[in-house]
């Protein structure tokens, strides 16, 4: 059997450590002295019934793939994965038999041989997550993270059929390489009710931000949208993706104080945006999104914030719901209908015309290179970097 091209991930924490004291220092460096191998290795086998394997065109890289590189996960996810896994969980593919397809990367019930928790629920579904670390497969909470799955950071992976979404022949791989960043900002959007005429902050514009916005714009009734964009392309996009109002970082908490009247006392407002959603999700970040949300709203992290130091007085004074939203499942639609992240995030990817946000593709081969553009994405004038494996 042909043997297979990957980066490979491996558990080594004097090079983790390398990582992350290179990439506080100089970010993007972590792929230079981390645990990080381009390797030529055999293909995974196929776990069982129902599995396919998967030929890689696109791969994108986001933001849990660059702090896993970088040395900056958090160590909670060490149960959840095992080693060496091969990152990579935005993925157009090809499949054996010619068909093109979009991973939903989660390794739900189906794919490890349980029952649904319901009937036709999307992977992500359920209130348990036990299912992630047993039956036929290694430990992973995605393909990208689970050894006997690869990931699309090689030439071939395998994936279960209740991962894979056929996409049309109309749609370009850099559309559909976009569709599961699109579901992660669906779910974010629909995260928590907005009310028709609501005040939404978002603070950030790379990715996870600029899908969320056009997701709101689209999916929900909110009513003024005010983002917090640090670069010049993520302020055009953003506003050509729906945002009312795009200011600095450093405007944020001045611009929510108008549109909403609200006064400042100390370091926060009086009042605030009915939803704060922080696409960051460092210690300032979160910090300044509890202060900016109105008494009784909701902040919502879509940013993975990892160890941080935050006061926790305002969020228990002014009652503020503070929930996660980690991936993509079956949603509930502000008609009361429900359909899947991913039919909704390919409906969104054509509408708003998600493709043009992949800003630059690399060999995999130059993945050094690749993954310190997108540490600095920002600053560089770009969003999306992709890996290209369709000439591999």
């Amino acid at each position: 059997m042909q043997r297979v091209k990957a980066l490979e991930f491996r558990r080594n924490e004097v090079r983790y450590a390398a990582a992350a004291v290179s990439s506080r220092l100089l970010p993007g460096t972590g792929a230079r002295t981390g645990p990080l191998t381009l390797v030529d290795t055999d293909p995974v086998s196929l776990p069982g019934p129902g599995w396919q394997r998967v030929r890689t065109r696109l791969a994108g890289i986001c933001g849990s793939d660059l702090a896993t590189v970088e040395g900056q996960s958090a160590r909670y996810f060490e149960p959840w994965v095992s080693f060496p896994f091969v990152p990579g969980h935005e993925v157009v593919g090809e499949t054996e038999d010619g068909r093109r397809v979009v991973l939903e990367p989660v390794l739900g019930h189906a794919a490890r041989g349980f029952d649904l928790p319901f009937p036709g629920a999307a992977p992500g579904d359920g209130d348990d997550y036990r299912h992630l670390v047993s039956g036929p497969l290694e430990p992973g909470i995605q393909t990208g993270y689970c050894s006997s799955t690869g990931g699309g950071w090689s030439n071939e992976f395998v994936a279960h059929e209740s991962q894979l979404h056929p996409i049309a022949d109309t749609v370009s791989d850099e559309a559909a390489v976009m569709i599961e960043p699109a579901a992660v900002g669906v779910h974010s959007a629909l995260r928590v009710p907005i009310a028709e005429g609501a005040t939404v902050a978002v603070l950030g514009a790379g990715t996870a931000g600029l899908t969320t916005i056009a997701a709101l714009r689209t999916l929900t009734r909110a009513g003024t949208i005010i983002v917090g964009a640090k670069y010049p392309e993520q302020v055009d996009l953003a506003r050509d993706l729906g945002a009312d109002i795009v200011v600095a970082p450093s405007e944020f908490a001045r611009a929510i104080r108008r549109a909403t009247g609200s006064f400042l006392i100390g370091d926060d407002l009086s009042g605030g945006a009915d939803v704060v959603i922080d696409a960051v999700g460092n210690e300032a970040s979160v910090g300044e999104s509890i202060g900016v949300c109105r008494p009784r709203g909701s902040v919502v992290l879509v940013g993975m914030p990892g160890r941080i130091s935050v006061d926790m007085t305002a969020l228990w004074h002014r009652e503020t719901n503070l929930v996660g939203a980690y991936t993509y499942g079956t949603e509930t639609l502000p008609d009361g209908s429900c359909r899947r992240s991913f039919d909704i995030a390919a409906d969104l990817v054509a509408s708003a015309d998600l493709g043009r946000l992949v800003s630059r593709t690399y060999r995999l081969e130059d993945y050094e290179d690749a993954l310190a553009h997108a540490a600095n994405a920002g600053r560089r004038g770009a969003i999306k970097i992709c890996f290209d494996l369709r000439d591999s």
